[in-house]
């Protein structure tokens, strides 16, 4: 709970807070445009930074006596190879911005890569805290960093144009017309600060790298990384193929985009459930692996994970019209893409579920090769929908992905390591939802001139989903209830 909250916590406070407070300060499309797609190319190059080894970590970590030297063997390499990567881009800084058409901009370059650069030496230390159960430390660590970006935001965009209208002369820590560079600045210092409240783990580390398990982590996380690269394509790769494939002029190319960029940023409600049940998940299949119910374990994970998924599917869907108050009416005309990007992050989390049999069977190779599958589809369908369906495309692509993914999972699980997830229940699950959703579009065409009516009407969909969830698992409600009685 305590992971949960704290990285949905954080990143719902800096969507609550920056999200409508950028989509409005950026009127101008285009530059939102330019911050969708630095920060889809952030998290894509993220995976060659870190190549999984947080993951790798959990592994070969996770037995008591080995921990501090798995940790000091990942934290060194890490340390390692990301010095060569930033020192490699940021020696290429002007022909990359060239190649991303910002040639006039080669900070841009400089400040992604600083941000790669700090924010992969931090995983390590992060894995460690979340291995070891400090969740109140990780959480402090991760809201700070929030806190800190959020600051600096206001900082460089508010409060220093207000200084300069008094008289003050900043125009050298502030120029106006380059904006931009101050949202990735002030990640940059909010990600030094988050560093400097880790560094005491690396300190004391021992500074001693074990070459014969790191060959074996190496080994473990080759196939990670293909399966990373390859879920990061299928996340963000959507964002830079809507600059090359749209037609028209590159202004136009960075309207969709920053529209799109805009628009997913409702969706990322259920991001945010996804990756903090990832942060608590993943830890805790591997403790658990040992347990001789360890299987029944993961399936009613996977189930309870499929029943909140569905239900905050159709909360946010049947409340669209307020939850869309956070992105600035310039941006508003791209919500029709919530629904496709919600549905497809919930899959997204039942192939988290389903993904964990192919790290316990160290069968990671399979698992690089569904996702390599499920980035192919992406990157064709992108290729084929986004010049006729513009911003949709994405969003259509990442729906099919996940589907794919899932499906495969599942199929490859069932057979080299089989849990019995109660499919059918998971699937009632998400037909509820989407047929929830269904009466609130009908809502919305009977009662859309009054606001009022329509969301008391959606209310009572929405009880009407919760109580049909309650009633089909009346059984495991009564059980657990007796249970409780007798303590």
């Amino acid at each position: 709970m305590v992971y949960g909250l704290s990285s949905i916590l954080g990143r719902l406070l800096n969507y609550v807070i920056m999200t409508p407070y950028l989509t409005r300060i950026f009127t101008n499309q285009a530059e939102y445009g330019i911050v969708t797609e630095l920060y889809a190319y952030i998290a894509l190059l993220m995976v060659f930074f870190t190549y999984r080894m947080e993951t790798t970590f959990f592994r070969f970590g996770n037995q008591k006596e080995h921990a501090n030297q798995a940790f000091s063997t990942a934290a060194i390499a890490i340390l390692i190879s990301t010095a060569g990567f930033v020192l490699a881009l940021a020696g290429f800084s002007k022909p990359i911005a060239y190649w991303l058409d910002y040639p006039d901009h080669p900070e841009y370059v400089w400040l992604f890569t600083l941000i790669l650069g700090v924010d992969a030496i931090s995983v390590i230390p992060f894995a460690r805290l979340r291995l070891e159960n400090h969740p109140v430390r990780f959480a402090f660590i991760r809201l700070a960093n929030i806190f800190a970006n959020i600051f600096f935001i206001f900082f460089f965009l508010e409060i220093c144009p207000w200084l300069i209208q008094k008289g003050w002369h900043l125009t050298w820590l502030y120029q106006p017309e380059n904006r931009v560079s101050y949202v990735f600045l002030s990640n940059l210092l909010a990600s030094v600060a988050s560093f400097i409240l880790l560094l005491p783990l690396l300190i004391r580390m021992p500074w001693v790298i074990d070459f014969s398990l790191l060959r074996k982590m190496l080994r473990y996380t080759g196939p990670l990384v293909l399966a990373g690269l390859a879920g990061s394509i299928n996340q963000f790769i959507g964002n830079p193929m809507l600059k090359y494939f749209t037609p028209g002029t590159l202004q136009d190319k960075l309207v969709q985009l920053g529209l799109f960029g805009a628009a997913a940023k409702i969706p990322i409600l259920m991001t945010l459930f996804t990756q903090a049940f990832n942060y608590a998940a993943e830890p805790f299949f591997f403790r658990h692996a040992q347990r001789d119910d360890s299987r029944i374990i993961y399936a009613q994970v996977a189930q309870a994970f499929t029943l909140v998924g569905a239900i905050a599917f159709a909360g946010i869907m049947l409340y669209i019209d307020l939850v869309a108050v956070l992105i600035g009416p310039n941006y508003r005309a791209a919500v029709g893409i919530v629904p496709i990007l919600l549905m497809a992050y919930v899959f997204l989390g039942i192939f988290y579920n389903f993904s964990i049999w192919y790290k316990l069977a160290d069968k990671t190779s399979i698992g690089g090769a569904i996702a390599l599958g499920g980035s192919i589809i992406t990157i064709v369908l992108n290729i084929l929908l986004i010049p006729s369906l513009g911003y949709f495309g994405p969003a259509w692509a990442a729906l099919a992905c996940y589907g794919f993914m899932i499906g495969t999972c599942y199929w490859t699980g069932q057979k080299y390591y089989p849990i019995p997830y109660p499919i059918g229940r998971m699937t009632t699950y998400i037909l509820a939802s989407m047929a929830a959703y269904g009466w609130g579009l009908l809502n919305a065409h009977w009662f859309g001139h009054n606001l009022f009516i329509k969301l008391a009407m959606n209310t009572v969909v929405l009880l009407a989903l919760i109580g049909f969830v309650l009633y089909i698992e009346r059984a495991v409600i009564a059980r657990q209830w007796a249970q409780f009685q007798k303590r």
